[in-house]
């Protein structure tokens, strides 16, 4: 289930044949009305299929919209949550031939299911396999060596002088207009280094595809995964003496929780998600997770596609809205810019089967959608972590995400070389995975927004890049020292390549004017 402390954590960018109009909408491909599928014989709208849900994406005529919910209706489904600002609809249906039946409608551009498995209340808890508890005596260790402009656990942070981000500090923490959304399993906001940065008015639960605002659903339940605990606390931890300090412990946090109790990512959410980060004001989104039940979810299956193209009008609005999206390469090893991939874990909420994929066609979202910032994750000897995806042309940028301490050894006095991070109940554990890596590079897009508050999100990206610390390919790899290449490392142009992207980001540069 999981790579060095998450279950998630991935990459991506879309095909020209899933390409948006400037107008975010899409050109019409269906050929039945809502009138002709009322008359449909009573097969093709049964109501005794196990519930899914569905996304229905339109086009951008004013009427589409209204006619296509009337289709919907007689074709066996209920309209949960109607995104018109992109033309996606989030569906409940029992009608096994749904997907089908409402393909035929005009105006209805694609439309999928979003699982394999039926709506449920689910009761099994992700788990993180990768983490590994913060000890007693670490923590004693680390507050005896942590000097007056430290909090407590700070000298343990070997990630945070891998990106200056220690220097960066002594000119700013951030601003407080800043705001980071973290797309994830929720954010326990009750976290003493949290709290101080923690804005519940940005807040939501997105896991039902409609954003639900009641104080706390934001919160991971008891048993759920602290996974977007520990994303929060690496992007903005407080600086106050306690604990961890964040990349930027001046900018705010928001939780936008899209898990479901078992950890599933599931399309309306993740939709929902990047929503509700453009309509209220969220500067810059954190995503280390894929979209499931698909690893990689390929333009040639019609539910498939329906949920890329989703998920993508969702992100080109949110940065529209002026949010920069960033997301996490994956912890699987992959070459994303190879002709083939296996992958052997999809549909995972269900049963999986062995598939070769082109990744160029399937895609492994939101981080390979365009305009996603995809991040690859590096250890404590700055370089490419063991497990992180990698890929010429689709690795953007390259963060501290951790590494097995036997690969990858810090300076003393720190001792893990995972990162360490906030977790909930008040406490602090280590995990390894792009999905720490990600919030790295979230935090300096935060810094660099606090630095540059009237940048677009393609001037801060562009910030990002050029910024970056340069790292050439490292060629040979062998990361764990026995005789064999464990990945190859290719250019992409001039100034990027396929482990590091354009360079491993840079904290200090980020608060220079």
């Amino acid at each position: 289930m999981a790579h060095l402390g998450s279950r998630r954590g991935r990459v991506l960018a879309l095909p020209a044949g899933l390409a948006l109009t400037a107008s975010l909408g899409f050109l019409p491909v269906g050929t039945a009305s809502a009138a002709e599928l009322s008359d449909l014989p009573t097969a093709a709208v049964a109501t005794n299929g196990p519930k899914l849900s569905y996304v229905v994406n339109i086009d951008n005529r004013p009427w589409t919209g209204a006619s296509v919910k009337k289709a919907i209706a007689a074709a066996g489904g209920e309209v949960v949550v109607s995104y018109d600002r992109i033309g996606v609809i989030v569906v409940h249906s029992q009608n096994p031939e749904f997907a089908q039946a409402i393909r035929t409608v005009r105006g209805v551009v694609s439309a999928g299911a979003t699982r394999t498995a039926p709506l449920s209340v689910a009761t099994d808890t992700a788990v993180d396999e990768g983490a590994q508890e913060l000890t007693d005596a670490e923590a004693k260790a680390a507050a005896a060596a942590a000097t007056d402009d430290q909090d407590a656990l700070e000298p343990l942070q070997w990630d945070l002088p891998a990106i200056k981000a220690d220097q960066a500090h002594k000119k700013t923490l951030g601003s407080k207009r800043v705001t980071v959304g973290i797309i994830d399993t929720g954010v326990d906001d009750t976290h003493p280094d949290l709290a101080p940065n923690f804005d519940a008015a940005a807040s939501a639960n997105c896991v039902s595809g409609k954003a639900d605002t009641t104080p706390g659903s934001w919160r991971p339940n008891p048993g759920e995964s602290d996974h977007g605990t520990h994303v929060a606390g690496t992007i903005g931890a407080a600086k106050n003496g306690i604990g961890v300090t964040g990349v930027a412990p001046g900018v705010k946090l928001a939780g936008i929780k899209v898990s479901t109790p078992d950890g599933f990512f599931y399309t309306e959410a993740v939709v929902c998600g990047f929503m509700w980060a453009a309509e209220n004001g969220i500067d810059v989104t954190n995503n280390s997770y894929y979209t499931d039940p698909w690893m990689f979810a390929c333009k040639n299956d019609e539910d498939q596609k329906a949920l890329v193209e989703a998920v993508t009008r969702a992100t080109r609005y949110a940065e529209k809205k002026g949010t920069v999206n960033v997301a996490a390469a994956g912890n699987s090893s992959f070459d994303l810019a190879a002709d083939s991939i296996l992958d052997d874990s999809s549909p995972n909420d269900s049963t999986p089967g062995d598939r070769e994929i082109d990744p160029k066609e399937c895609l492994d979202y939101p981080a390979m959608l365009p305009g996603v910032v995809t991040v690859s994750a590096t250890g404590a000897k700055d370089l490419k972590a063991s497990y992180s995806n990698y890929g010429a042309g689709v690795i953007d940028i390259a963060a501290p995400g951790g590494d097995r301490t036997e690969y990858q050894t810090p300076d003393a006095p720190a001792v893990n070389g995972r990162i360490l991070s906030t977790t909930v109940n008040g406490g602090y554990n280590y995990k390894a995975g792009t999905s720490m890596a990600s919030p790295h590079a979230a935090g300096v897009l935060a810094l660099l927004k606090s630095t540059h508050p009237h940048a677009s999100p393609a001037a801060l990206k562009a910030l990002l890049y050029a910024q970056a610390d340069r790292h050439a390919c490292t060629n040979p790899y062998d990361i764990n020292g026995d005789g064999t290449v464990d990945a190859v490392c290719e250019t992409a142009g001039a100034k990027k390549n396929g482990f590091y992207g354009a360079g491993i980001v840079d904290a200090l540069d980020a608060v220079r004017k």
